[in-house]
């Protein structure tokens, strides 16, 4: 069986909608990374962009990737399967309201179903290294 490829991400904002950065980085040494930014976005759109960034640069086989992230708007999505319902309801969310990010979401579903990877959360800001390097990477990213 093939190595499991772990890789964090994180997105980060300075004011929510305001300048934000996304970075990726595989662990545990943190090489290959990925991280990019955006003048005016929101923290939830970053932690978004990181995920797909990493999905479509990194290779790999379905079921070789786990990604890890602070976003539990990220990894609940995908452990509680959200997707399915606003993806069958026309992409609106139970009060029947465009679900926000779809633009981010839909490529990350698609992606998601043919990589297949697995979610993990960690705390952030909890002293885990490659998390705290990963946010150091979008921190770095946020255009200023």
């Amino acid at each position: 069986m093939t190595a499991v490829l772990v890789v964090y991400t994180d997105g980060a904002c300075a004011g929510n909608p305001g300048p934000g950065g996304w970075a990726w980085a595989v662990a545990p040494d943190g090489a290959p990374c990925g991280s990019g930014g955006e003048a005016r976005t929101t923290n939830q759109r970053m932690e978004l962009t990181a995920v797909l960034e990493a999905l479509r640069t990194l290779p790999g086989e379905p079921g070789e990737i786990t990604v890890v992230s602070d976003s539990t708007y990220v990894v609940n999505c995908f452990r509680d399967r959200w997707w399915v319902k606003w993806r069958t309801n026309g992409w609106k969310n139970s009060k029947k309201e465009p679900v926000a990010n779809t633009d981010l979401w839909m490529p990350l579903v698609d992606l998601v179903e043919q990589r297949q990877p697995a979610f993990r959360w960690v705390k952030g800001h909890s002293g885990d290294p490659m998390n705290d390097h990963v946010d150091r990477l979008a921190v770095a990213a946020t255009p200023t």
